[in-house]
């Protein structure tokens, strides 16, 4: 199975996710746990049916010491004893954010005030914004239909 575009071979895409990678810097490099930001990226990435992403974040968050468990239990999050109050109202912000298109009001009331009650500004700024880039590499990778599943953590830097 070979993509669409090589996203790693034009120069045009390559300037393109150039600046959405800086704008994902911001957000790594933000008082947001890391562990939440891998958990938004996979929740994310499994409702837009991204299995570049799914495998990508999955690996990483795996390497960098997440449990099976956990990884297991993100697309069950609701029912799943595992996870604290903070990353389930992260976890409700990515899935409204990421269903934008089928709630009449975009995000409830309710779970930008549940997220607010665990994040600071900061991070919700940094929780928001990456929302919105995993939603964009989703969108890439689904419509260019990037193949899954040879992804090494760490392979691109």
């Amino acid at each position: 199975m070979d993509a669409r575009l090589n996203l790693y071979g034009n120069p045009l895409a390559a300037k393109l996710v150039k600046h959405i990678n800086s704008a994902g810097k911001v957000v790594a490099d933000s008082t947001l746990p890391a562990a939440t930001q891998e958990l938004v990226k996979i929740r994310a990435s499994q409702i837009n049916g991204c299995g570049f992403c799914t495998d990508m974040h999955t690996k990483d968050a795996a390497h960098a010491g997440e449990t099976s468990v956990r990884l297991n239990l993100i697309a069950a999050w609701r029912e799943a004893k595992v996870f604290t109050d903070a990353e389930r109202a992260a976890l409700e912000l990515t899935e409204q954010g990421t269903r934008i298109a089928d709630a009449a009001g975009g995000v409830t009331d309710e779970a930008w005030a549940n997220a607010a009650k665990h994040y600071d500004e900061d991070q919700l700024t940094a929780l928001v914004g990456l929302i919105a880039l995993i939603n964009t590499y989703n969108r890439m990778n689904v419509i260019i239909q990037q193949p899954a599943g040879d992804y090494q953590p760490g392979q691109f830097g």
